[in-house]
This record gives C-alpha cells, structure tokens and sequence, in this order.
C-alpha cells in the first residue's frame, strides 16, 4: 500500500518548515528565508515571531539586522507588511509589484477616480529622493501638489518603500518612516518571472 499524505502529517511538515515544531539554530536571516518572510504589520510580531523559531533569539537581534539592511521591512505579500531577507527584497517585489498595483488600482477605483498614477509615482520618488521622510509629511507634500490625502498609501503598491528603522522595531513600533527601497538596499533587476520562481520555492 503506498504512503498517503493525511492531513496531519501535511500540517507537520508545515509546522517543521515553519520552524514552529522545534526551535532552529540557523542564523537570523537564514530563519527569516526559511519562513518566506514573517508577517509583520504591528512591529513586536517580528520579534516574537523570531523568537519562537530560534534557539538563541534576543531581541536586539531583530532590531540589529533591520539597522544593518541584513533584514528588510516592507509591502510585500497580499499587500502586507513582511520582514524579508535582503537577498529575497527584489526578487520578491519583483514577483508581486505589478498583481499588488493592479489589484489596488481595481478595488480603489472609486476612490482613486482620475488621479494619473503614473505621476502619483514620479512625485513620491521626488519627494523621498533626499532621504526618508514621516508618513505625515510625505502626504503633506504630496498634498501641496496636488495629490488628495489618500495618495501616499496609493503610492507604495507603485513606488518600492521600506520602512527604514528605527521606525518599525521593539524600541520604536510605528512603522512611519518610509523611504525609497532602491536607496536603502542596491537595486536587483530581476524579471517578474524569476520573482514569482522565489516566492513560490520560500
């Protein structure tokens, strides 16, 4: 008789593969890669999420990484906050840049109504060209030109932003900074191919 797959020991194997049935000894990064990133929309589930996958997690570990661009906070998946690996950023952008503007463009129709979203994207890359900037302050600048109050949270389904610490760690939670990722962390080309290829092995 072959070997079934029951629905238990699929839920094990994701369990394992999520780290969640034994505590890792890998490295931080490797731990962050080996999850396909850890969702992350409230800041300490980052660190508790770590901390429940790795042996020796402390938390200045999480807040270190994210200092030293190792670890990357970002729009990523389903239009939600992750932590993601540096090596996996572009390529996971890459994947899910044009489904996450699409869809956006799609359900906020209505709201977004003729605002050209082409110029929404060179405006906010002018506006963060000089270094990040509050989340506040970026939507009053782009307000002064024009944009309605809503264009900032339209801009990054199209314009790569990270949330650049310590804006977003234990020490400081709101996750309000933003800044242009393609200054924070070298630009890969990567087509959306390939991105798609990453997701689907993390």
């Amino acid at each position: 008789m072959e070997p079934r797959l029951t629905a238990r020991a699929l839920n094990r194997a994701l369990l394992h593969r999520q780290m969640l049935l034994e505590r890792s000894t890998l490295p931080l990064t490797a731990v962050v890669e080996g999850t396909g990133g850890i969702q992350n929309q409230y800041a300490p589930a980052g660190y508790i999420g770590l901390w429940s996958r790795m042996r020796d997690f402390q938390r200045p570990m999480l807040t270190q990484a994210l200092e030293q661009r190792r670890v990357i906070h970002g729009t990523l998946m389903r239009a939600t906050i992750h932590l993601v690996s540096a090596a996996d950023y572009w390529p996971m952008m890459a994947g899910i840049q044009r489904i996450n503007r699409e869809w956006y463009a799609k359900v906020q129709a209505r709201e977004i109504g003729d605002v050209d979203l082409d110029d929404l994207v060179v405006a906010t890359r002018a506006e963060l060209a000089d270094g990040p900037l509050r989340i506040n302050e970026l939507t009053d600048r782009l307000a002064s030109r024009g944009f309605p109050a809503r264009a900032a949270a339209w801009a990054s389904f199209s314009v790569p932003m990270v949330r650049v610490p310590p804006s977003g760690t234990w020490e400081r939670r709101r996750a309000d900074v933003y800044g242009l990722a393609d200054q924070w962390l070298p630009r890969q080309d990567v087509s959306e191919d390939a991105g798609i290829g990453r997701l689907i092995r993390r």
